[in-house]
């Protein structure tokens, strides 16, 4: 059997594992040993790498909101002018919306994992506080703030919706906040 010294990845496979899981059937089902399956590792190798399931899912959940800001940069990055930050923007929203189904799980996982347990607030907040620097960018931080709420509103609208609404309502939702913006035309 390999050792995590021969098997550089395990580490990854266990979070990548635990999240996969969680968005399958909800946090309250998953195990150590469901997880130890899934990533196809040996159960001692859950203890070896965490303290326990607090430390796993605060890993876990960290590792996926990295991702969550890496889409962020991914559209926010580029803009340049207000116009085209709300065209990113819009875009974002919609990308969310329609995208991974296991991506909105799992924000909604961590959402009520924070809310119930404080300690998972660090996370959520600290996530927030990234994807608003993007934000912080091209709008002052109140605005900034608002247009966070708003992108995770409408895109959990847009994905929940049996009939989402178009970008123009999304794009006239974004312009409206910003538009008060100090430093937005």
């Amino acid at each position: 059997m390999a050792t995590g010294h021969t098997d550089p990845q395990r580490r990854a496979r266990i979070l990548d594992a635990t999240l996969d899981l969680i968005a399958e059937e909800g946090i309250a089902r998953v195990s150590h040993r469901k997880i130890a399956a899934r990533a196809g590792v040996p159960l001692g190798s859950m203890t070896y790498h965490f303290s326990g399931m607090d430390d796993l899912l605060r890993e876990a959940f960290g590792r996926f909101t990295d991702h969550f800001v890496a889409v962020f940069d991914a559209h926010l990055s580029a803009p340049t002018d207000a116009g085209q930050v709300r065209e990113a923007v819009a875009d974002l929203v919609h990308a969310l919306s329609e995208g991974s189904q296991r991506d909105l799980v799992l924000a909604q996982e961590l959402y009520t994992l924070a809310a119930r347990q404080p300690a998972y607030r660090e996370l959520t907040h600290e996530w927030m506080r990234r994807s608003r620097v993007h934000l912080e960018k091209h709008f002052d931080p109140a605005t900034a703030r608002q247009l966070d709420a708003l992108i995770e509103g409408l895109t959990l609208h847009r994905a929940l919706a049996t009939e989402p609404h178009d970008r123009a309502l999304t794009l006239e939702a974004i312009t409206r906040i910003t538009r008060t913006d100090t430093r937005a035309p």
